[in-house]
C-alpha cells in the first residue's frame, strides 16, 4: 500500500488523501469531461450499480460510481460529489489513475474524456444510499462475477467489465 502523497486542494475534496503520481487532467474550454471511481471492499470485491432502464446513455447496464464534471470544478471534486451522491459515501484517498478514455456516446452530446480511478471511501458499504431514480440495484463483484459486467453492452463495449477486471487482478483484498 503506498502513503498518500498529498491532499486535494481547497473545496468539496480537501482532505482526501491523493496518492503519488494520480494526475487529475485539467480540462481545456469545451472539453466534456465525466470521473469514474472503482470501489474495493475488505473482501477485494468492487462495487458496482445497476443503471435504471430509461437512463440516456447505457440504460440497464452495470456501471462504477461517477459522473461529469460541472464547469469550473476539478476532476478531484467532481469525483467526491459524484460518490457522495451516488452512495452516500465519502471520498477518502485517490489510488490509483486508471487511465483516460475518449468516447462518443449515442446521445448526440459529442465527444467526452472520462478519468477513471481506484480509490478508497469513509461510509457503511453494505448500504449505499443509491440515487433510486437513476440505479435499479448495486452488488459486489469479485472474479468469477465478472461476466454479468457485461449484460446489455455490445463486444466491444466493455469499459466497465475491464475496470473492475483490472483493479481485482492489479489490487485483491489489500484494503
Amino acid at each position: 500500500m503506498s502513503a498518500p502523497g498529498h491532499r486535494g486542494p481547497d473545496g468539496p475534496a480537501a482532505d482526501v488523501a491523493v496518492d503519488d503520481g494520480v494526475e487529475f487532467p485539467v480540462p481545456a474550454d469545451g472539453e466534456v469531461w465525466a470521473v469514474g471511481a472503482v470501489v474495493l471492499d475488505p473482501d477485494g470485491k468492487a462495487f458496482a450499480q445497476r443503471r435504471g432502464p430509461h437512463r440516456r446513455l447505457f440504460p440497464d447496464c452495470w456501471d462504477i460510481v461517477g459522473g461529469h464534471v460541472e464547469p469550473g470544478e476539478s476532476l478531484l471534486d467532481a469525483l467526491g460529489r459524484e460518490i457522495e451522491e451516488e452512495t452516500g459515501w465519502r471520498l477518502r484517498r485517490v489510488r490509483r489513475l486508471f487511465g483516460i478514455t475518449i468516447w462518443t456516446g449515442d446521445d448526440g452530446a459529442g465527444t467526452r474524456h472520462e478519468a477513471d480511478y481506484l480509490v478508497e471511501v469513509d461510509g457503511d458499504l453494505r448500504r449505499p444510499a443509491l440515487e433510486w431514480a437513476k440505479h435499479t440495484a448495486y452488488d459486489w463483484f469479485g472474479p468469477g462475477d465478472l461476466p454479468r459486467l457485461r449484460e446489455n453492452r455490445a463486444p466491444g463495449e466493455y469499459l466497465i467489465h475491464d475496470l473492475i477486471a483490472k483493479a481485482l487482478r492489479d489490487h485483491p483484498a489489500e484494503f
